[in-house]
């Protein structure tokens, strides 16, 4: 898996319905998610930050045909205009199922953490999106995003390998239109194995973390309310932590041990 570091994908996340895919768009792999049938939702997707060379490209949403056919080909495709066969229908979010939804499409991997054109295209796959409210994915979500950028550009050395997840309730799962899994809260962590040790402050190297709430009115377990503020989304925080303990939330909901980078991302300074 060339997308996390050596090669070595999230470990701890089982179970049956799960997908690894290979996200491919003109002959060319651009991240990886693990994806589930049955919820219809990504679990994570993983990829290696780069910076943006242009604009945000025009959404042609895809789908994946290898879900829906064994045997096809591994590259994603637009949604045709015609009636879409049921196979694609059972096996993957399609989408009518977020018309009307109050919920946008969330990207795990954003189009402005990658670089070429082709890139950022790739990302605009309903296997790449989760449900996510409109005051989470604009408001501190974003702000998240833009934050990990700029630490990208300011002192890695090399590539930053980021995992971005969605966190399913914990006592009952809620959907979409009865087909595509609601998270209650997002997930995401970097790995920076090489950056620059003489900066002042290197609190947020080589790793770092953070969970985000998806639910405003969720409990308070795992992320406290704040205060509301003029630029805050009331509800919608996220907390910074480390990589850590980010893995000790995820192994507490999932009931599972969760290491999403190998070695802890060792400390590689240069």
């Amino acid at each position: 898996m060339q997308f996390s570091t050596l090669g070595t994908p999230p470990q701890g996340f089982v179970g049956a319905g799960l997908e690894p895919i290979c996200q491919r768009f003109r002959n060319q792999y651009h991240f990886a998610t693990l994806y589930h049938r049955q919820q219809r939702a990504p679990v994570y997707s993983a990829y290696i930050l780069r910076r943006a060379d242009g604009k945000r490209p025009n959404s042609t949403w895809m789908y994946e045909p290898q879900l829906a056919f064994s045997r096809s080909d591994p590259e994603m495709k637009p949604f045709p205009n015609s009636t879409l066969d049921n196979n694609i229908i059972e096996s993957q979010a399609v989408l009518p199922d977020y018309k009307d939804s109050n919920y946008t499409k969330g990207h795990l991997n954003p189009s402005k953490h990658q670089e070429s054109k082709d890139n950022r295209m790739a990302t605009f796959t309903l296997t790449n999106i989760v449900p996510q409210r409109a005051g989470s994915n604009s408001g501190p979500w974003s702000q998240l995003e833009q934050e990990v950028l700029r630490r990208f550009k300011r002192a890695c050395i090399g590539p930053m390998y980021v995992i971005t997840g969605g966190m399913p309730y914990k006592d009952s799962n809620r959907w979409v239109n009865n087909r595509v899994l609601i998270p209650e809260y997002m997930w995401s962590a970097y790995c920076c194995p090489f950056y620059n040790t003489t900066l002042s402050n290197r609190t947020h190297f080589p790793s770092y973390a953070a969970v985000g709430r998806n639910d405003r009115y969720s409990d308070q377990d795992i992320l406290p309310i704040k205060a509301q503020s003029k630029h805050s989304k009331w509800g919608y925080d996220v907390r910074r932590m480390s990589l850590g303990s980010l893995e000790e939330v995820l192994t507490r909901r999932l009931a599972t041990p969760i290491r999403l980078f190998q070695d802890q991302c060792q400390q590689l300074p240069q």
